[in-house]
């Protein structure tokens, strides 16, 4: 380590300003600062009220988003393994990499189905950050300032969102859609009104709906071999389909899936890589919630928004659509619901600041997510339009909460 040190110091003055890579000592610093801790310090008297800096911040996240993680790549594998179960295998290059191990394709076999999924995430993540790297790079380099670790959440959370079976280049295109449209051309991190991982998935669900959307694209087989009779569509895609005119047609359409709650609190059911488990997104819960980086007024708004709607709607009911009927408890572990109220509505910087305003803006995203999800037949979900919606109203949620404050204060100093 002595030796790349020395290295970094000896090359050090040519990033410098009237360097000969002047230009290039935002790529220079990140990799400094990655490698070794900053020697900065401040020359005079600085007024420090929180240790936490964005650097920990966004790994605080990563870690939260572990087990997010494994799920996708166990789960991506055990649905593929079971649609596989009859012995045949890919005919592609992860069938050959997994035929070379000799692992096999055995959905009882948590190790095999880790490695399958893995060959479908992988990928995914490494391409999110190749090209969304790149463009935090250039955008630095372009306006001068060092590279920030804004981009390692966003990147960490696109893939999560994504079906298994989506087409790389795909993932180049949203990626790069979502950090320039999303973010960077409002000032980069912290300046965004949009979160920038659900601005990519936004613009690859309307630009490319066919591999978004769909029975085939969330189970990671190809056509080709597809067994016979098998399905990879999700539970709310079935139960959207499912015969209205019956009160329990939700409840057997999961039954087909020999989908029972506990299951799919788990997340042992098709969906996005990283979203089907409610039980990994509570544990990345626990951890924001006690680190402080995660506003559980959020979290807490969202649940008590799907309650009042879904309790609401469930009242009412309906002859005409199968998701009128759909109790609260079983909307919280269906969908991205979930993952979107722990890591996605919590977004530090398109949500509001004021704790008042979380709850409301929680409240209002649970409340249209569900009303998106339910009433759209040809959308069964809606929480990633909702949060982008309450997004663009966050700056008003404040604006209200604050003015309703500083009212509230005016009255007790007349008193």
């Amino acid at each position: 380590m002595k030796a790349l040190r020395d290295f970094l110091d000896s090359v050090h003055h040519h990033f410098q300003k009237g360097g000969k890579y002047e230009k290039f000592y935002p790529f220079y610093e990140a990799n400094d600062t990655i490698l070794f801790t900053p020697d900065t310090v401040t020359t005079t008297g600085s007024h420090v009220r929180d240790g936490l800096d964005l650097k920990r911040m966004m790994i605080t996240v990563v870690l939260a988003l572990l087990p997010c993680m494994f799920m996708a790549m166990y789960n991506t594998g055990y649905q593929a393994n079971v649609a596989l179960a009859d012995g045949m295998s890919p005919e592609n290059w992860r069938g050959w990499v997994i035929n070379l191990l000799g692992i096999g394709f055995s959905p009882t076999n948590i190790f095999a189905c880790i490695i399958h999924g893995a060959l479908y995430y992988i990928p995914v993540l490494a391409v999110t950050f190749i090209v969304g790297g790149h463009i935090e790079v250039l955008f630095s380099i372009v306006r001068k300032h060092e590279i920030n670790e804004g981009f390692l959440v966003t990147g960490m959370l696109f893939p999560l969102i994504l079906p298994p079976t989506i087409p790389l280049w795909e993932v180049a295109v949203g990626i790069a859609f979502g950090v320039i449209v999303g973010k960077e051309i409002f000032g980069g991190t912290g300046m965004n009104i949009l979160n920038p991982a659900l601005t990519a998935r936004a613009f690859l669900f309307f630009a490319y709906p066919a591999q978004m959307s769909g029975d085939k694209v969330w189970t990671a087989v190809t056509e080709k071999i597809a067994v016979d009779g098998w399905s990879g569509a999700t539970a709310l895609g079935r139960i959207a389909a499912a015969d209205a005119s019956n009160p329990d047609a939700w409840r057997e359409s999961l039954g087909a899936m020999h989908l029972s709650w506990l299951d799919a609190f788990v997340g042992n059911m098709a969906g996005s890589m990283g979203e089907t488990s409610a039980l990994a997104c509570l544990i990345g819960a626990g951890v924001l919630i006690l680190t402080g980086i995660g506003s559980w007024r959020t979290m807490a708004g969202c649940v008590a928004g799907v309650f009042a709607i879904s309790t609401l709607l469930n009242a009412m009911g309906s002859e005409t659509n199968a998701m009128m009927n759909v109790p609260f408890y079983w909307h919280l572990v269906l969908g991205s619901a979930a993952f979107a109220l722990v890591f996605m509505a919590t977004d530090p910087v398109s949500g509001p600041y004021t704790e008042r305003g979380r709850l409301v803006y929680g409240f209002l995203i649970g409340v249209f997510a569900i009303v998106i999800r339910v009433i759209n037949p040809a959308y069964p979900e809606g929480w990633m339009l909702a949060i982008l919606f309450m997004n663009v109203f966050s700056p008003l949620i404040d604006y209200v909460s604050i003015s309703a404050n500083v009212k509230r204060r005016l009255a007790r100093s007349a008193a």
